[in-house]
């Protein structure tokens, strides 16, 4: 796509007036009860998988993560943590908020992000509140190519999605939480999350579009962005389009390793989707521990 094709996503894939009162909720508006019953139906082996991320300062970037101890009393122990959940080190849960386009969040209110000391005015993670129970796809790229894993810098595509769904024998539908599984190796602490300028594999722009006709709840996987996305005036397209004209709700940084084992061994590429942020007022996303059930 050009940049100008990717710059008109932001009209076709709005949702700006597709909820009312629910509409801070974005994406998440697609499921409904009788898709969380679905979702709970799914359950069959008791199994259950966590998709968090430890946090230590070994292993998470120090800008995202710090832990120390603190002074107890007679009876316990205590300790602080500091947690600057966007980056690449900490499993979170954006609010549709989170993003910006041309000074505009999710429902085009104007915002100015220097001045926003109190917290975002609309689209916050407490709009995501009551949590996310849904249907989860894992959609597996390398298997598609009929690789062990993508290279760093490739862009998956619609075609790619699509043959990764008839490999599965599953369709994706309104109110699922897709994870694309890409083989990405783990991040470590050397990668910055505020250094967008290595070269990552991620999602082309022709994916926006698909996960808007899908009616997708939730984008996650071992790969979002594609970096450098090629476009001067939209650096971050599954960010700024989802979240800005979409209201996408994005799991970023899930751990994928189990996730994947699971699945191979079960032979289903589906599972029930379980994730609680905590309710940060104002707060731009949450770090979260989404859990997988079988």
């Amino acid at each position: 796509m050009t940049e100008a094709e990717v710059l008109t996503l932001f009209e076709s894939c709005r949702n700006w007036t597709r909820w009312s009162d629910t509409s801070e909720r974005g994406t998440l508006n697609y499921i409904t009860p009788k898709m969380i019953l679905r979702a709970l139906s799914l359950v069959r082996h008791g199994i259950v998988v966590s998709l968090g991320r430890n946090l230590s300062v070994q292993d998470s970037d120090p800008a995202e993560f710090s832990h120390r101890m603190r002074a107890g009393d007679d009876h316990s122990v205590a300790d602080e943590t500091t947690i600057a959940p966007h980056g690449f080190t900490v499993t979170h849960l954006d609010a549709v908020s989170h993003s910006h386009f041309q000074q505009r969040i999710f429902g085009g209110q104007l915002v100015s992000p220097p001045e926003l000391t109190e917290g975002l005015p609309y689209g916050s993670i407490v709009a995501m509140g009551d949590g996310v129970i849904t249907r989860g796809v894992l959609l597996d790229i390398p298997r598609v190519r009929g690789v062990p894993t993508l290279k760093d810098g490739d862009q998956i595509e619609v075609a790619d999605l699509i043959a990764a769904e008839r490999l599965a024998g599953v369709t994706v539908e309104t109110g699922d939480a897709v994870f694309v599984r890409s083989g990405l190796k783990e991040p470590t602490p050397a990668v910055s999350s505020h250094d967008d300028q290595g070269v990552r594999t991620g999602m082309g722009p022709d994916t926006i579009e698909w996960l808007h006709r899908r009616r997708v709840a939730v984008y996650s996987g071992d790969c979002i962005d594609r970096l450098p996305s090629g476009y001067p005036a939209v650096p971050l397209p599954l960010h700024q389009v989802g979240q800005v004209a979409m209201g996408l709700a994005i799991l970023d940084n899930p751990d994928l390793g189990r996730l994947y084992a699971v699945t191979q061994q079960l032979q289903r590429s589906t599972f029930l989707l379980m994730i609680a942020p905590l309710r940060v007022m104002g707060g731009t996303g949450s770090a979260v521990n989404p859990l997988a059930v079988f």
